[in-house]
């Protein structure tokens, strides 16, 4: 995710640095033709370029708020995702009294916990189509670990394993059929979350709407010089270059929100809200001897 007031100019520009310099070059060769070989004829009625730039400025605005849409619920499903783990952790500790005299129910707690965790980065990672796995040995057992590793959707597998806990749980006498459904209840929201960020993720923007926008983008681009070029001779060079830069800049702000679980700067902060999932569960659980540090920004952003 960027962060407020910290984007350095150089990251924007680089976006978007090739179809700037094609503008740029394109603009001064129209510009030398006309000049040179007295190419007054070819200019067009500046109404033609402001007309389709009009069409062109709603379809974006639109296109803009639809990919915001698609990054703004990834952002909410991951804070039910907190809200959910914390309430899994207290559930966790409310229904099953610990026995001090006997450590096991002691350990169950903290094993459940940290698999919640563990869930947490793994789904974090699977979205971005990286190993689902990897860093989970530190949460989870070595069988546990196996057992994940079989299974092509590891998150699912882990709240399988969360599902088995707690069927025995309730055999063991540690829970009530009450306190079983209610826990059962928060793994349907886990699933619930899971799917939602699999729907977001595997549904792509439709291409036909972003081809054809793109097209009638560069259509608009490629016009415009011939509109203006009888009012402002070569000041048309600068003008036509940040117009376009504006309008580039908008379409590329919408390619990278409308994928908000693709490894970039503009991403859900997955990591660093699973970082902080684990620093709230471990401090209820009070296991603070293995507390991992805050995620740190990378400049000017956080993943």
């Amino acid at each position: 995710m960027l962060l407020k007031g910290k984007i350095p100019v150089k990251y924007i520009l680089n976006k978007i640095k090739f179809e700037i310099l094609f503008i740029s070059l394109y603009t001064t060769a129209i510009w030398f033709a006309v000049k040179e070989f007295n190419l007054h004829h070819t200019s067009i009625p500046l109404g033609v370029p402001a007309i389709l730039g009009t069409v062109i400025s709603l379809l974006l605005a639109f296109r803009s708020n639809q990919a915001y849409d698609r990054w703004w619920e990834a952002r909410i499903i991951w804070g039910a995702i907190v809200n959910d783990s914390r309430t899994f952790t207290r559930q966790i500790q409310c229904f099953v009294e610990p026995d001090y005299a006997n450590d096991v129910k002691k350990a169950f707690q903290q094993r459940m916990v940290n698999r919640q965790i563990a869930w947490t980065y793994s789904l974090g990672q699977s979205l971005r189509g990286l190993n689902a796995t990897d860093g989970l040995e530190r949460l989870i057992s070595r069988k546990e670990l196996h057992y994940v590793s079989s299974h092509d959707n590891v998150p699912n597998a882990l709240i399988n394993l969360h599902g088995k806990d707690i069927k025995n749980m309730l055999e063991e006498g540690w829970i009530n059929e009450f306190q079983q459904v209610e826990l059962d209840h928060t793994l349907t929201r886990f699933c619930d979350s899971m799917g939602k960020c699999e729907r977001i993720k595997n549904t792509v923007f439709p291409v036909t709407y972003s081809f054809y926008l793109h097209i009638a983008l560069y259509f608009f681009l490629l016009l415009l010089p011939f509109g203006v070029i009888e009012y402002i001779g070569i000041i048309e060079i600068p003008l036509v270059t940040i117009l376009a830069t504006f309008f580039l800049l908008i379409e590329k702000m919408a390619v990278h929100l409308q994928d908000p679980f693709e490894n970039k700067p503009t991403d859900t902060p997955m990591s660093s809200i699973a970082r902080t999932i684990e620093r709230n569960l471990k401090q209820m659980m009070q296991t603070e001897q293995d507390m991992p540090a805050q995620v740190k920004a990378k400049g000017y952003y956080v993943l």
